[in-house]
Order: structure tokens, then C-alpha cells, then sequence
């Protein structure tokens, strides 16, 4: 394998994705890591903790005594065969630790005795972390944003993802942002997370199309367990909005689909035999979460009418049953909630208009933009 250099462009590696190993322990890599690093750690939770013990207790150089001691034949072993084994399927990747230190520059001499060299990302997972803060605040304010706006079920998700240059803010946080929003697994990824892939796909439209505005969805301050950073949750506020429009009963069919007909299946294919149990708690547990706010008649309404809907599904997989249920959601909840949101906002309305309309004019729109820039 020809050497390379080690490198602290993090701006080619996140705008290339190019793949890297993080050597940190996984509790470490749980916190928080980047799209396109695999966690092979030099050392494992335990073994971390105990070092970092010696380090507080004894100083530097008896931590690293107790390093190599840890280190077995066959540990060593273990941890080589997935290093090389990286190395060969990515040789244009590079390898990590916190701060690009000791724990890099160990697993980096290790490898180099195998007669492969492989080269380190200096600053390590800090550094690369600092940028991508950084650059998200950099770019929240050079790149300029359109929010996909329009009342709950008018199938923004979808419309967005037809648009070129938008970044999906749900899909990332595995969630559809509202009280029944979480997938079956409810497998979020952590904020830090979150904020990493966000960071890059903003990074990749401003040096990719740098003229030209991204779409992105309108979103409240959490998307799930998500937090969005006050900056950018405020950018959105200020930013000029096109509201797609949609009439109540295409709503009701999407709101359907998307939360019954189709999450039904991965509720089977999660949970198997306890399919019907776990997504009748998704329905109604979810429902409560509003209880307060939907109002206590309203409230008994809706339930009774989901608990009826989901035992004719189980039966006959027909969705009719919900359509009721979730009129009254959107009548008295939703739409009441947004018309008064969307009245304090003194942001530009760009267009409004149905799917179709609504895409014929981001297209008309984007050619606008880079036009006016030439």
C-alpha cells in the first residue's frame, strides 16, 4: 500500500466521504462519530476506563505500561486482523482517536509492523468535530433556505425529497417529527450525531451549488429526541417559505398510509408475534402525548375510535377504521396549531399551491436563482 500522508484537510475528507476507522473505545463512538467512520477500537470500554484510572493515579507512562499489558497476543491479534482487514477495503481512508494522539499513533505503528502504512487524521475526532460546529454555524448563515411549509399530512417529506439540493432533517433523525413520528425501532441516532451529517450536507451544497437555496422542511425545535441548534432553528423562522396545499381528504389518505399502511409491516417484521400489541401502544401512547392539548371530549372521541380501527385492521389490514380519528386530529389539533404559528411568523410567502404547481416552480425558481448570479 503506497504511503500516504497524514492530513488535517477535514474539509476533503467530509466533502468526499472518505471512509475512516475510529479507534476510540465504543462508548466513545456512541456519543457521537461521523457518516462514514467504523468504530475498531485499540481499546475496549473496560479497558479504557482502567487506563484512564492509572493515567489520573500514576501519570503517563505507567498507563501506557498498562496499555501494553492489556494488550494480550490475542487481543492484539483480534484488533489487527480488523485493522488490516480496513486498511485493504479502504485505501484511501484514514484512521482516528480522540485527539489524533497516542491511542492513533499506537494502532498507526502497529499496522506499520505489518508492513502497511496507513496514515492518521491529525486533531483526531476533537478537531473534526470543532470544524463541523463550525461550518454548520458558517453555513446557517451564508446558505440561504426555502422551508417546505404546508398544514400536517400535505406530504411535505415526500415533495421535499423530488426536490434537488434539499437536506431531509427527519430522515437523518430517523423520525417524522411529530407525536407519532418514531419508527418501529425508535433508533435515533444521538445529537452529536445528527449535527455531523447535517453539517456535511450543508458543507456539500455550499461547495457543490453554491448559488442555488436548499429546501428543507418545516420542523419544530425537536424532531423526536433530536434538538436542533437554536441557530439554525432560527434561521428557519426568518427564512421565506413555500406552502404546498393540499385538500383535507388526500390529507387524511396520506396521514393513513404513511402512519398505518405502510409502519404496520415494520412493526411485524420488528416485533414479530407481538406486532399487534406493540403497534396498538404506538397508536394510543402516542395519542396520549396530546391528550392535554386536544381536549378531554375530543380526546375520548378519537381513542374510542382508534381502538375500534385497530382491531377491525388486525382483521381485515383495512385502514377506513382511522379516517375518522384522524380528521378530528387535524381539524382540532394540527391545522388550528400551524394557521396560528404560520400567523406569527412575518416571514415571505414564495408560493403556494398543489404538488404538481409546487414543483414546476422550485424548478423555475432554482433557474432563477443561479441566473441572477451569473
Amino acid at each position: 500500500m503506497r504511503a500516504r500522508s497524514d492530513t488535517d484537510d477535514y474539509l476533503q475528507l467530509f466533502l468526499n466521504d472518505t471512509p475512516m476507522m475510529d479507534v476510540r473505545a465504543p462508548v466513545e463512538y456512541v456519543r457521537g462519530a461521523f457518516p462514514n467512520a467504523r468504530n475498531y477500537p485499540l481499546l475496549d470500554d473496560s479497558q479504557r476506563e482502567q487506563i484512564g484510572i492509572r493515567y489520573k493515579g500514576a501519570g503517563q507512562d505507567e498507563a501506557i505500561l498498562l496499555g501494553l499489558e492489556l494488550a494480550t497476543p490475542e487481543i492484539r491479534a483480534q484488533r489487527m486482523e480488523q485493522w488490516l482487514k480496513f486498511c485493504h477495503s479502504n485505501p484511501q481512508g484514514y484512521l482516528y482517536c480522540f485527539r489524533g494522539g497516542l491511542r492513533s499513533r499506537t494502532t498507526q505503528s502497529w499496522i506499520r509492523e505489518q508492513g502497511v502504512e496507513f496514515p492518521l487524521i491529525k486533531g483526531g475526532y476533537k478537531a473534526m468535530r470543532r470544524f463541523l460546529i463550525d461550518q454548520l454555524e458558517a453555513s446557517v448563515m451564508r446558505v440561504p433556505l426555502v422551508i417546505v411549509s404546508g398544514l400536517t399530512g400535505s406530504g411535505k417529506t415526500r415533495v421535499l425529497r423530488k426536490i434537488a439540493g434539499h437536506i431531509d432533517f427527519e430522515g437523518i433523525a430517523n423520525h417524522r417529527g411529530s407525536a407519532f413520528g418514531r419508527e418501529a425501532n425508535d433508533c435515533q441516532p444521538s445529537n452529536i450525531d445528527w449535527e455531523n451529517r447535517v453539517s456535511i450536507e450543508f458543507l456539500k451544497r455550499r461547495h457543490q451549488h453554491p448559488v442555488k437555496p436548499v429546501f428543507v422542511e418545516d420542523e419544530s425545535r425537536r424532531i423526536g429526541r433530536i434538538s436542533m441548534p437554536e441557530i439554525l432553528y432560527q434561521k428557519m423562522q426568518q427564512a421565506p417559505r413555500a406552502i404546498l396545499q393540499v385538500d383535507i381528504e388526500s390529507r387524511i389518505r396520506l396521514i393513513s398510509e404513511d402512519y398505518i399502511l405502510k409502519a404496520w409491516p415494520r412493526f411485524q417484521q420488528t416485533f414479530a408475534d407481538k406486532a399487534e400489541k406493540e403497534f396498538s401502544r404506538y397508536v394510543l401512547d402516542n395519542l396520549d402525548r396530546i391528550q392535554k392539548r386536544l381536549g378531554g371530549v375530543q380526546y375520548r372521541k378519537v381513542r374510542q375510535c382508534f381502538e375500534a380501527a385497530l382491531k377491525e385492521f388486525f382483521i381485515s389490514q383495512s385502514d377506513a377504521g382511522f379516517h375518522q380519528g384522524i380528521e378530528v386530529l387535524l381539524t382540532d389539533y394540527y391545522d388550528p396549531m400551524y394557521l396560528y404559528q404560520l400567523a406569527n411568523k412575518s416571514s415571505e410567502i414564495l408560493f403556494e399551491g398543489p404538488e404538481n404547481a409546487y414543483l414546476e416552480w422550485v424548478s423555475e425558481y432554482l433557474l432563477r436563482c443561479e441566473k441572477s448570479d451569473d
